[in-house]
């Protein structure tokens, strides 16, 4: 009777150590996704091609340097937004990566003398907008 016993609990011991243990890797697996920023980049008339340049000609290599992955780079189809919009994505480790990233981005003296540079015929940003996005478990991007 007692190894009848002994038996079950050992199978519900079992059980539940394996339950444990899939639930820690569903939280591991959450937590490693990667997240996507979807950023959204309008410009004062007429300043999208220095926007364009300064991203072609070196800022996509500094997000890089700060750990930002580049996904895609668009300008809209829209007739009047493929005037002053910019709309691109780039993918982080997590949010607080992203965080860490854009502020070390920021300071970073390459930045900064690229940004200044940039904007000595004016400003070129009017507004900017960022979206931070999950992926599905359907989705082709993880």
């Amino acid at each position: 009777m007692f190894k009848k016993y002994a038996t079950t609990i050992c199978t519900i011991a079992l059980a539940f150590v394996a339950g444990a243990a899939f639930q820690g890797q569903k939280a591991a697996q959450a937590q490693s996704k990667k997240v996507y920023e979807l950023r959204t980049y309008t410009t004062n008339p007429g300043r999208l091609p220095a926007l364009l340049k300064r991203f072609g000609g070196g800022e996509i290599d500094l997000f890089l340097k700060h750990g930002m992955t580049s996904v895609a780079y668009w300008v809209p189809d829209d007739e009047a937004l493929s005037q002053n919009t910019m709309v691109y994505m780039v993918a982080h480790d997590s949010r607080e990566a992203a965080a860490a990233s854009w502020s070390a981005f920021g300071a970073d003296p390459a930045w900064q003398k690229m940004s200044e540079e940039s904007q000595l015929d004016g400003r070129i940003l009017t507004n900017v907008a960022n979206q931070f996005l999950t992926p599905t478990d359907f989705s082709p991007l993880q």
